[in-house]
């Protein structure tokens, strides 16, 4: 004979224990739907705080963008000008350089006719007529009245420290004047290096 419990509690069986009470029918889904509807919730939460954050930064971010972008600017033409400045102060310094070499090579020439024509004053009984300079020596003609006064005149010549050589290339005695003895004179005297003329001893 089968007995159907109606009651739906369970009978004692020996021993008296009584059997686990059958689970409901779709228990273990609504918990699984709990825990996702949780999860969506928290990830719902989570994103919108970030959104918010973002939402909030975004016009102090544009704020920033706006500044950094006026400040490359502003950088940008300062370094536009600084170039220009530095363009112009190279091409002052060119300038200057063109100035200071164009005096150098006006004060050699000075300096060796000052150093020649102190050196003829110091010489007695000479004089100089003509002077030939083609770059590398200076020719000299001129008048003496004795041979030893072209002697002297070569010595002090080489004293001087502007040449490397004088040589005399051609004397002879100046048969138009009759009154005195004097001598014509050719010196060839070689220029010392640029920069390498000595100071008179």
């Amino acid at each position: 004979m089968i007995r159907i419990n109606l009651l739906g509690v369970p009978r004692k069986v020996k021993g008296g224990k009584r059997p686990s009470a059958p689970s409901m029918p779709g228990e273990g889904s609504s918990t699984v739907v709990l825990v996702l509807a949780f999860i969506l919730i928290m990830l719902a939460g989570v994103l919108g705080s970030w959104f918010y954050v973002v939402k909030t930064q975004r016009p102090k971010l544009e704020t920033d963008l706006r500044v950094a972008l006026d400040e490359n600017k502003r950088l940008a033409e300062v370094k536009a000008k600084y170039e220009a400045s530095q363009r112009k102060a190279d091409m002052f310094k060119r300038r200057l350089k063109v100035i200071d070499d164009l005096k150098e090579a006006q004060k050699g020439p000075f300096e060796m006719l000052n150093r020649i024509a102190d050196t003829v004053n110091k010489t007695d009984a000479v004089w100089l007529e003509a002077m030939t300079d083609d770059g590398k020596a200076i020719d000299f003609t001129g008048m003496a009245l004795s041979a030893d006064a072209v002697a002297d005149l070569m010595a002090n010549l080489r004293k001087s420290g502007a040449f490397k050589s004088v040589e005399i290339k051609e004397t002879a005695q100046d048969s138009t004047i009759k009154e005195l003895e004097a001598f014509k004179f050719e010196l060839i005297c070689e220029k010392a290096l640029a920069g390498k003329i000595q100071k008179e001893s």
